[in-house]
C-alpha cells in the first residue's frame, strides 16, 4: 500500500505539531569528497559492469537525485553551478561543459560573468569553505570561490599527489563525452549513442570512480551525483552518501524533498558544508538541506526501487499530455452529448452513467498509485488499466449507493464520489503526499517542480470535494431545522482541509489558502441564508492572503535549514527579491490561458452551466434548478467550489489547470444530481413549465 495506509496512524498524531528541527550534530571538521558524474543513472549500476559503485552502494546512503535546475533539461554546466551556489542556476545559451579553467591557473575567467551578469550572486556558496581542491572543470566550477578560484585545481586524476584536502570535488565526465558535439554542446539526442558505447562509458567512468575511491580514507564523507542529464529527456539520477562508519545499504533523502528516497542539487551544497563541519556557515540563499541516511535496505532491493522510481517518473511525464488532452476531449464531448441528448428521456441514464464516470477519473489517478504498478514488464499499460478499473468500480459503487437508501438520495453519487476523493487527499496529505508523487494529476520528481505537498490541480480537488461533501450533508440538517450545525460543519470541514493544505511541511499550498476562504466562506453565507456581495468577496481574498501569510511567516522564523518555500518567500519579501518570484508565477499563469488541455474544459462546463441556468428548458431539460429544488444547499457547495477555482486560477501559476478541474469534478456530479430528480419525478425531460422554475414541494433528498 506504498506505506500509505500504514502511515496514517502515526501522521495522523504528528503532522500537524509543529516539530523543531533536529540539531546540526556537534562535530569537528572532517573531510568531504563530492564526485559527479553527470548522465549517470541507477540503472547503469549493475554488478557486473560498475563493480566500485555497486560496492560503494552496498555501503551507503543511496537515493535519486532530481537534478531540476531552471530549465526542463539540465546541463553539467547548469548541474555544477547549482552545486556552487545552494540554489538553481542555468547559465542559458551557454549550457553544456562546464568552462575550462584559465590555462596554467586554478581560475575561471567566465565565473565572474555568470554571478555579475546573470543575476546569481551566491554563485561560489561553496567556494567559501577552506581548504578546497578540485579535479576536472566541474569541481573547479563548484568549488569557485565569488573570484572564480579554486583552493587547488587538477585537469585529470592521476596528476592527483595529495588527497588530503578538506573538501574536494571531482568531475568524472566520461559518461556525457559520449553525447557532446564538436562545439561543445551536449547532444539532444541520446539515441544516436549506441547502447554498447554508453555501456563502455559506464564502465570507464566506474574505473574513475574506483580510482579516486581508493585514494580517500575510510574517514572521508563520500557524495557520488550523477548531477546533470544528457540528451533532451530527463531522469532522475543516482546519489550516494558514505558517512564514516556507514557499513551497509539505508535510503538517502532530505527535508528539501520530505521524501526518504530522492534528494536535489542543491542538498549537496549544504551537505558539503555540513560534512566540512561548517553547518553553521551554510549561507542563507542555500535552499538545500543536508542529507540524511533512512532506512537501512537490501541492496538489490533499493536499486529496484530506485530504478521503478524514475520508471514511473519517465511513465507519468510520458503520459501528462496525452492524459489532459484525453480528458478534455472527454470533457468537451460529455457537454456535448449531454446538451443534445438530456431531452431524451431514455438517454438520461446513459448521460448520468457518463457523469459519475467522468467525475471519478481524477481521484483514479491517485487510487492507482496503492499498487505498485511501475513495477511490472509493461508500466504504461499498467497505469492505464488500473485507472480504468479504478473509475469503474468508484462508478459502479457511487450509483449503487443511491438505490440503497430509502427513500433514494439524489446527491448519493455525489457524496460517494467527493467523499472518496476529499478521503484520499487528506489522507494522502496526513501521511506523506505518496498518492501525488508520480499521478498524472499530481507531480513527479523527474520534472521537478514539486516534490511533497498540495499540488495546484490536487487543491482545486480537494476545495471542490470537500465543499460538495459539506454542503450535501448541510442539505439535511438544514431540512431538519438544523442550519447553525449545517453553517459550522461547512466551516469546520473546509477550515481544516485548507489549513492541512497551507501548514509548510503538509501541504504546503500557498495559494490554496488564499482561494479555498472565499470558497468556504462563501458556501457557509448561502447555507446561512445570507446575501453574498463583490466586496464581501473581496475581503474573503484578502483574509486568505492574511491567513497564508501568517502561516508563511511562522515558518519563515524556523532556523533557515528547516524552512519550506512558504518561510523562504517571506525572506524574499523582506530582502527585496520576490518581484521575479511573482513574475515567473504570473507568467505561467496567463500561459495556461491558452492551453488547449485546459481552457477548452473551463469554456464547455462555463457554457453549460451558464445555458442551464439561463435556459434551462431548452436544452438541459432543467437540470440544474431541479437538482437545486431538491437539494437546495447543493448550490452553495458548487458556488463556493466555483469561487476557490475561479481565485486559484489567478493566484496559482497554475492558472486555468485549477478551474478547469474544479469544474471537472463539480459540474459532471451535480448534473448527475438532477437528471436522477428528474428520474425520480417522473417528469418528461424538457418540460417547460418544470423546467423554468414552477413550483413544486421539495422532497427530502
Amino acid at each position: 500500500m506504498r506505506r500509505w495506509a500504514a502511515g496514517m496512524v502515526t501522521a495522523m498524531l504528528v503532522a500537524i505539531v509543529w516539530g523543531a528541527p533536529a540539531a546540526a550534530r556537534a562535530e569537528g571538521p572532517g573531510q568531504v569528497a563530492l564526485i559527479g558524474v553527470p548522465g549517470l543513472m541507477w540503472s547503469d549500476v549493475t554488478e557486473s559492469d560498475t563493480p566500485n559503485l555497486w560496492r560503494l552502494a552496498g555501503e551507503s546512503a543511496v537515493g535519486s537525485l532530481s537534478v531540476k535546475a531552471v530549465g526542463t533539461i539540465t546541463c553539467p554546466y547548469d548541474g555544477w553551478l547549482t552545486v556552487s551556489a545552494g540554489v538553481r542556476s542555468a547559465v542559458g545559451r551557454r549550457c553544456g561543459l562546464p568552462p575550462l579553467p584559465v590555462e596554467g591557473t586554478n581560475r575561471l575567467h567566465e565565473f565572474g560573468w555568470f554571478a555579475s551578469v546573470a543575476g546569481v550572486p551566491t554563485a561560489g556558496s561553496v567556494g567559501t569553505l577552506p581548504g578546497t581542491m578540485a579535479v576536472g572543470p566541474g569541481g573547479v566550477l563548484a568549488l569557485s570561490d565569488r573570484q572564480g578560484a579554486v583552493g587547488r585545481y587538477h585537469a585529470t586524476v592521476e596528476e592527483v599527489a595529495d588527497w588530503s584536502a578538506p573538501v574536494i570535488a571531482v568531475d568524472v565526465d566520461t559518461l556525457i563525452r559520449p553525447y557532446v558535439g564538436a562545439d561543445g554542446k551536449v547532444s539532444p539526442e541520446p539515441e544516436a549513442v549506441a547502447a554498447a558505447d554508453r555501456t563502455a562509458a559506464v564502465r570507464q567512468a566506474d574505473a574513475q570512480v574506483g580510482a579516486v575511491l581508493a585514494q580517500l580514507p575510510a574517514t572521508a564523507t563520500v557524495l557520488v551525483a550523477g548531477l546533470a542529464d544528457h540528451g533532451s529527456v530527463p531522469h532522475l539520477r543516482v546519489a550516494m552518501m558514505r558517512a564514516p562508519g556507514t557499513t551497509g545499504t539505508s535510503l538517502l533523502g532530505s527535508g528539501s524533498t520530505h521524501r526518504d528516497d530522492m534528494i536535489i542539487l542543491p542538498d549537496l551544497t549544504a551537505t558539503l558544508f555540513s560534512a566540512a563541519g561548517q553547518a553553521a556557515a551554510i549561507p542563507p540563499t542555500v535552499i538545500g538541506q543536508p542529507l540524511k541516511a533512512g532506512a537501512p535496505i537490501p541492496l538489490d532491493e533499493a536499486v529496484d526501487r530506485l530504478r521503478n522510481a524514475d520508471t514511473a517518473g519517465q511513465t507519468i511525464r510520458n503520459m501528462g499530455g496525452i492524459f489532459f488532452t484525453t480528458l478534455a476531449v472527454l470533457q468537451v464531448l460529455f457537454y456535448g452529448a449531454a446538451f443534445l441528448l438530456l431531452r431524451r428521456r431514455s438517454a438520461l441514464g446513459l448521460v448520468r452513467v457518463a457523469a459519475v464516470a467522468l467525475a471519478s477519473i481524477p481521484v483514479s489517478t491517485y487510487l492507482i498509485n496503492l499498487t505498485p504498478w511501475e513495477a511490472g514488464p509493461a508500466p504504461t499499460l499498467t497505469l492505464i488499466g488500473g485507472l480504468v478499473a479504478c473509475d469503474v468500480v468508484l462508478t459502479v459503487l457511487a450509483l449503487r449507493a443511491a438505490r440503497l437508501t430509502k427513500p433514494e438520495n439524489i446527491l448519493a453519487p455525489l457524496i460517494v464520489v467527493a467523499g472518496v476523493t476529499a478521503a484520499a487527499l487528506l489522507g494522502d496529505l496526513l501521511s506523506g503526499t505518496h498518492l501525488q508523487l508520480n499521478s498524472v494529476m499530481g507531480y513527479t520528481g523527474v520534472v521537478g517542480a514539486r516534490y511533497y505537498g498540495l499540488g495546484n490541480i490536487p487543491f482545486a480537488l480537494l476545495a471542490t470535494a470537500v465543499l460538495l461533501v459539506a454542503t450535501a450533508v448541510a442539505d439535511t440538517l438544514v431540512r431538519h431545522g438544523r442550519r447553525p450545525l449545517a453553517v459550522g460543519l461547512i466551516a469546520a470541514l473546509g477550515v481544516f482541509a485548507m489549513i492541512l493544505g497551507g501548514w509548510p511541511g503538509v501541504g504546503s499550498d500557498f495559494g490554496g489558502v488564499i482561494a479555498f476562504v472565499p470558497g468556504i466562506a462563501v458556501a457557509a453565507l448561502i447555507v446561512a441564508g445570507r446575501r453574498v456581495s463583490i466586496w464581501k468577496l473581496g475581503l474573503f481574498c484578502v483574509a486568505g492572503g492574511v491567513i497564508v501569510l501568517s502561516i508563511a511567516y511562522l515558518d519563515y522564523r524556523r532556523p533557515p535549514g528547516s524552512q519550506t518555500h512558504l518561510g523562504r518567500f517571506v525572506g524574499q519579501i523582506f530582502d527585496g527579491t520576490f518581484w521575479p518570484v511573482i513574475a515567473r508565477k504570473l507568467d505561467a499563469m496567463l500561459g495556461t490561458l491558452l492551453s488547449p488541455n485546459l481552457m477548452p474544459v473551463v469554456i464547455a462546463a462555463v457554457a453549460f452551466l451558464v445555458f442551464a441556468v439561463l435556459r434551462p428548458g431548452a436544452a438541459t431539460a432543467g437540470v440544474l434548478p431541479v437538482a437545486f429544488e431538491r437539494a437546495p444547499m447543493l448550490k452553495a457547495g458548487l458556488l463556493g467550489a466555483l469561487v476557490s477555482g475561479g481565485v486559484g486560477m489567478l493566484v496559482n501559476d497554475s492558472g486555468a489547470a485549477v478551474l478547469s478541474m474544479a469544474l471537472a469534478l463539480a459540474v459532471p456530479l451535480v448534473l448527475s444530481a438532477g437528471i436522477r430528480a428528474i428520474q425520480l419525478d417522473g417528469a418528461s425531460p424538457g418540460d417547460g413549465s418544470r423546467a423554468e422554475g414552477a413550483v413544486k414541494q421539495p422532497r427530502v433528498a
